[in-house]
């Protein structure tokens, strides 16, 4: 949220803020924190996948989750192969230095509604701090590790299946 950094925070930052989301299943309070903390999850759209080498071992499971869950997929090259290895279907895209049109370019026409983008450590690449900086700039959801991207996947399918309601922590503790 602070105008021209990179989204990834340090230790120095995690203490900014906290939110905190209260309900009867994971999914729907994983989607209030997220909603408090200024994050809109999508109920559908288009999801864009691209992770770093050692959380390419999991991405189909987590693509076939977002594809159930009524998302169109597209993904960088090597992510998208992984993808395609499940039989799921997803579009390619170039990544930023890679030629036009490329996920940014997406980004910025709104053709995008969630990001999972998982960074190499702090070594950021260009690419990665592109695309974070354009999901800032275009209020685009973006996750950067695989259990926030499981966690969310919950919580859109928690929102499909009944959205949110809102009571205070008194109601909550009446129910017992």
């Amino acid at each position: 949220k602070f105008p021209g950094v990179d989204t990834i925070l340090g230790p120095e930052m995690r203490s900014t803020g906290e939110v905190m989301g209260v309900s009867d299943n994971f999914g729907t309070a994983y989607g209030k924190a997220q909603l408090s903390a200024g994050m809109i999850l999508p109920k559908g759209g288009v999801a864009f996948l691209s992770v770093n080498d050692r959380d390419k071992r999991s991405i189909a499971d987590l693509a076939e989750e977002f594809s159930k869950g009524g998302f169109r997929l597209v993904a960088t090259k090597g992510t998208a192969t992984k993808i395609q290895e499940r039989g799921l279907k997803v579009e390619q895209v170039y990544k930023v230095n890679e030629g036009r049109p490329n996920i940014v370019d997406l980004i910025r026409s709104e053709a995008i509604d969630l990001v999972v983008n998982t960074p190499l450590g702090r070594e950021s690449f260009f690419d990665e701090k592109a695309i974070r900086r354009a999901c800032v700039d275009y209020q685009t959801p973006c996750i950067t590790t695989l259990s926030a991207a499981a966690a969310a996947i919950k919580s859109v399918r928690a929102l499909q299946r009944g959205g949110i309601i809102v009571r205070s922590l008194q109601e909550y503790h009446q129910r017992g």
